[in-house]
């Protein structure tokens, strides 16, 4: 689904503040992957993202999404395969718009849906859509988004990105800026969707309890490099303990991100 061959990012090339952040990384994603990805901050996480969905280019190296090269395609023509979940709840919806027209304008992206109008019945549609949440929504169609929770406002983000029909979903921390309970329940959502939709995912997140507990495979980088890569039996046996003691023993040094280590 995902080839990345020999990536190399480095930004303000040939100039005193030249920084190299993703360092000859390959990585093949196959289809139905849920691939969790931890590090410290500044280990390259939210650049590969940046390069997967066209948000910026690599210096060196190639991109394949479904087999198709897409080094140098822009981001809004692999928006057709991709969908991305930002930290900030509200950077997914418009908030002062309704629900119903939030929807709406998902719908009118077209990726995977024909034009739409807003009758009766189409707005019987987007409510029936929302009643999927589980969380009563569908009964506040007409009222604006910022008066939702954070945690509504994440879940409905994640409900109107897979509804544009991506293959590849990619969750950026998306429950970082949440409470425990919503953040629990963001995470639920994102599971049964996943499941039901057969998205390949990739998941950034600074919880080190969700990258052991979720997905089928888990990465762990550190200056632009992968540095862990654990899958199958081996990643359900992982705890806490062992994935730092990973750390140690390939950089030889103690994995020291407070923000990592105390989430739970």
């Amino acid at each position: 689904m995902i080839q990345l061959d020999a990536i190399t990012k480095t930004f303000n090339p040939g100039t005193p503040g030249e920084k190299t952040v993703i360092r000859n990384l390959s990585l093949a994603v196959e289809s139905g992957d849920f691939i969790t990805i931890i590090g410290s901050n500044g280990a390259g996480k939210t650049t590969l993202f940046n390069l997967i969905s066209g948000a910026v280019f690599p210096s060196a190296g190639e991109i394949r999404i479904k087999g198709r090269k897409v080094t140098f395609e822009p981001e809004y023509r692999r928006a057709m395969h991709i969908g991305r979940i930002f930290q900030d709840p509200l950077a997914g919806t418009a908030s002062n718009m309704t629900i119903e027209d939030n929807m709406t304008i998902t719908a009118k992206k077209g990726f995977r849906w024909p034009k739409i109008s807003l009758n009766r019945a189409m707005r019987q549609k987007f409510a029936d859509q929302v009643k999927t949440l589980d969380m009563g929504l569908e009964t506040r169609m007409k009222v604006n988004v910022s008066s939702l929770s954070g945690g509504q406002r994440q879940a409905l983000t994640l409900l109107m990105t897979v509804l544009s029909g991506p293959d590849i979903l990619l969750l950026d921390e998306h429950t970082a800026a949440l409470d425990p309970s919503n953040a629990a329940m963001v995470m639920e959502q994102t599971q049964r969707v996943i499941r039901e939709r057969s998205l390949t995912t990739l998941m950034v997140t600074h919880n080190m309890n969700h990258a052991i507990a979720f997905g089928n495979r888990l990465i762990m980088m550190d200056a632009g490099e992968i540095i862990v890569d654990v899958k199958g039996a081996e990643k359900q046996d992982l705890t806490r303990e062992g994935l730092i003691q990973m750390f140690a023993d390939t950089r030889k040094k103690a994995f020291e991100n407070d923000e990592v280590l105390l989430s739970t």
